[in-house]
């Protein structure tokens, strides 16, 4: 069977296995939409929770960007596995005791305000919709690719797909359905990292051989890729370009935006008690951590595959799978000295990203109508097809390519699914329950919910179809904007019990705006001014969360000691929510009717 029937195949019963669990786990009321009837077993709930945590970013994306920046690179793998650790240990038993499922939700009852209750659904949706762009963006790279279709219509494939299992089964149906896409998503990561290994260095454990020699050499993996990378003029693969405060800065608001992302947080809800929602927690990293240490490996191995494969080698003899990425749209190559053979150098070969003519070159290649003649670079490769080249460029059988291609979509669709969940969520319960209409019943919530999910859905498609930077990066924008708006809020709202609303309603809208606008302006506004020289303090745009959450705390320190201080019930509320109990919140069951927990003793 060839590689394209195989991935037909493969994908379509991928498919066919998420809608089925969809439509036997559909939501019938708030409480299963919002929470899954707060009844998932601690082990699924991890897999589910790792799956909603590894997403397009960490699985096409976080590779392919430590393959070209190396070490740079590196501030994905600490930033967000240490904000994992963050989120699970020292803030989500916490909320989770508290009682409420959704961060707007806490954020109201906690700061006595439906003001800061608006605030935090104003931030949910600015932070989900910057979030979801880049899982439908790599939506849309795996159609293009794999289903050869337009990279377009391969995101309006998937927003149908996640329109379906997203809107009828709500987080009950995600639940059940993200167990089934991390397993797929897992195989689809380490059955070719395992190959690759195998070859590149005869260990069949990914992490192993990244430490070990190439064989037949005496030479390390990472000795190896330096070497390649300085003969073709490139940076050596361990050094870095990013300064120690920029890294710092980026790896921190990874780290903290994490501990404030609510699709995640929702997770912590999902089982039936506090004590299963930390076990849940344990699973998870477990989970998370199989993809996280294969992940260094998976790069160095595609980048050496690269630039053996490609450097100074006839067009017409590459193999196939180069033309069925041009085909895509994500590499293009442009023969400039007329020699019909690549050169791979550092330098921009194109202006931006690839704008293809309908002509073919005298190779037969794809001409492009944006050429950068200011350097001797031909070569353009989008960051995002790496890991899903891999197995293409390495010559692994066409099953495994097909995996990986089921791979990719699990990870973009669960998360994207949860993420548009969210959204549906903060409209529905915080904004029209317990703000604009709190008297509409269960069935006109669970219906808002589902029409919100649909609007949802297609502005996120526009976000895919018109992606503002490639995933790993939109990514770090959405962790950014949870930094410097929601991590502060919460985080004080647990272990300060002096915070009151009006400090936590300045804080977030100053964090918020000031991070936003930081961002829009060195990506949109001045684009040739983002640099280090223009950047405040030395930060990129990646890293100015951390900023805007220091500005966030500061803010709302000055205003809550210059304002009155919380009522007396809030503040022993506070101190209630620290205290280690198996009463409470943390033991009740979620009622079906509301979404909210059935008692509180």
């Amino acid at each position: 069977m060839d590689t394209q029937t195989l991935t037909y195949l493969f994908i379509g019963l991928s498919f066919a296995l998420y809608i089925g669990i969809a439509i036997r786990t559909r939501a019938g009321s708030t409480g299963e939409y919002y929470v899954a009837g707060g009844g998932v077993h601690p082990i699924a709930n991890g897999m589910a929770t790792g799956a909603d945590w590894m997403s397009a970013a960490s699985f096409i994306s976080m590779a392919g960007i430590i393959s070209f920046v190396g070490r740079d690179g590196a501030v994905y793998l600490m930033g967000w596995t240490g904000g994992y650790v963050l989120l699970a240990m020292c803030l989500a038993p916490y909320l989770r005791k508290f009682g409420k499922f959704t961060v707007p939700d806490f954020v109201g009852e906690r700061y006595y305000s439906q003001l800061a209750r608006v605030v935090a659904v104003v931030c949910v949706i600015f932070i989900s919709f910057t979030y979801v762009a880049g899982q439908m963006r790599g939506v849309g790279i795996v159609f293009s690719r794999y289903l050869e279709v337009d990279i377009n219509l391969g995101v309006m494939i998937g927003m149908g797909i996640v329109f379906f299992y997203a809107v009828l089964g709500g987080m009950k149906g995600i639940t059940y359905t993200q167990v089934a896409q991390y397993c797929v998503m897992i195989f689809a990561f380490m059955v070719p990292a395992i190959f690759i290994s195998m070859m590149i260095t005869g260990n069949p454990i990914p992490q192993l051989g990244f430490g070990s020699d190439v064989v037949g050499t005496n030479t390390s993996v990472l000795e190896k890729l330096n070497g390649l990378s300085a003969e073709l003029g490139f940076a050596q693969y361990t050094d870095g370009s990013k300064s120690t405060v920029d890294m710092f800065f980026i790896t921190m608001a990874l780290m903290v935006g994490t501990a404030g992302l609510p699709h995640v947080i929702v997770r912590f809800f999902t089982t039936p008690t506090v004590r299963d929602a930390r076990k849940s927690a344990g699973y998870a990293l477990l989970f998370i951590a199989i993809l996280y240490t294969t992940a260094p490996a998976v790069a160095s191995f595609a980048r050496i595959n690269l630039l053996n494969t490609v450097s100074e080698a006839s067009y017409k003899d590459l193999p196939e799978w180069f033309s069925n990425w041009e085909n895509s749209g994500l590499i293009a190559w442009t023969d400039k000295n007329n020699d019909g053979k690549i050169q791979y150098h550092p330098g921009k070969p194109i202006e931006g990203k690839p704008k293809f003519t309908d002509e073919r070159g005298a190779n037969g290649e794809r001409l492009v109508s944006n050429n950068d003649t200011a350097n001797n670079n031909e070569l353009y490769v989008d960051r995002d097809i790496m890991v899903l080249a891999n197995p293409e460029i390495a010559q692994l059988p066409g099953w495994v390519i097909a995996l990986v291609a089921a791979g990719g979509l699990a990870a973009a669709l669960s998360t994207a699914a949860g993420l548009l969940l969210v959204i549906s969520t903060s409209i529905s319960h915080d904004l029209l329950k317990r703000n604009l209409m709190p008297n509409i019943s269960d069935k006109q919530e669970l219906l808002a919910a589902r029409a919100a999910a649909a609007v949802a859905i297609v502005i996120a498609g526009l976000f895919g179809i018109y992606p503002p930077a490639f995933v790993a990066q939109v990514v770090a924008f959405a962790f950014g904007l949870a930094a410097a708006s929601f991590f502060p809020a919460i985080l004080m709202g647990i272990f300060y019990k002096r915070m009151n609303k009006e400090g936590a309603v300045t804080g977030m809208i100053v964090g918020l705006v000031f991070t936003f606008s930081y961002i829009v302006y060195f990506k949109f506004v001045n684009p040739g001014a983002n640099n280090a020289e223009s950047w405040l303090f030395g930060v990129s745009p990646e890293g100015i969360g951390t900023v805007g959450m220091l500005l966030n705390f500061a803010i709302s320190l000055v205003v809550c000691h210059l304002t009155a201080a919380p009522p007396k019930e809030i503040q022993d509320l506070v101190e209630d929510i620290r205290v280690p109990s198996s009463r409470g919140v943390a033991g009740a069951s979620v009622n079906d009717a509301t979404g909210e927990p059935a008692s509180v003793s």
